[in-house]
């Protein structure tokens, strides 16, 4: 179901729900069900992810060069954090939208998967062990507090993106040890900072 889910034929909450009702059926099995979920999740969307790649052209047709490369450095930028959101949001979340743009332009395939798989096994983590742990009465949390707890997942991953970006623009501009100058008057002469 998870195939379909996030290839061809839409299932919203629907996969979610199922999980957690095998889940709750079967506590001890609740990783194996996540695990089979999330794998195959991101398999469908590797389908969609290569149907968008190879038709990349025909849905372009329309847009401008230079719109198109904005968005493509966008996204080198990005991938890895857009596509790891876009899986753990539920629906209505446009899911499939941000999976087949990764595909048209054409987003580094290991990012992508590697996105999908931190994304959606913590989703389907999270489903199968509420369905274990709470049994039919996760379906009801899942309902109301679904869309909160995803956004605070959500906030969190910015966040610490966010913070990582900082970080590495603080190193990279304070510098560490010993530099090659490129103001200095004589080639070569290292200048410490």
């Amino acid at each position: 179901m998870s195939f379909l889910d996030s290839s061809l034929i839409p299932f919203p909450v629907v996969n979610d729900l199922a999980l957690m009702v095998m889940a709750s059926k079967r506590p001890a099995w609740w990783p194996l069900y996540a695990l089979a979920s999330t794998l195959g999740s991101v398999s469908g969307a590797y389908l969609l992810y290569g149907i968008a790649r190879g038709g990349g052209k025909f849905f372009f047709r329309k847009t401008t060069p230079q719109s198109i490369t904005r968005a493509q450095r966008w996204l080198e930028r990005n991938d890895f954090v857009a596509v790891l959101v876009a899986s753990i949001l539920p629906p209505p979340a446009p899911y499939k939208v941000f999976v087949l743009t990764a595909g048209l332009l054409r987003v580094n395939w290991l990012h992508f998967g590697l996105a999908l798989l931190v994304g959606r096994g913590l989703r389907f983590a999270a489903d199968a062990w509420l369905g274990a742990r709470y049994g039919v009465q996760a379906e009801d949390y899942l309902r109301h507090n679904l869309g909160r707890v995803s956004l605070a997942v959500v906030i969190v991953v910015v966040g610490l993106t966010l913070l990582q970006r900082w970080w590495s623009r603080r190193e990279r501009d304070t510098g560490h040890g010993v530099r090659i100058s490129t103001e200095s008057q004589t080639p070569g002469v290292l200048r410490s900072k």
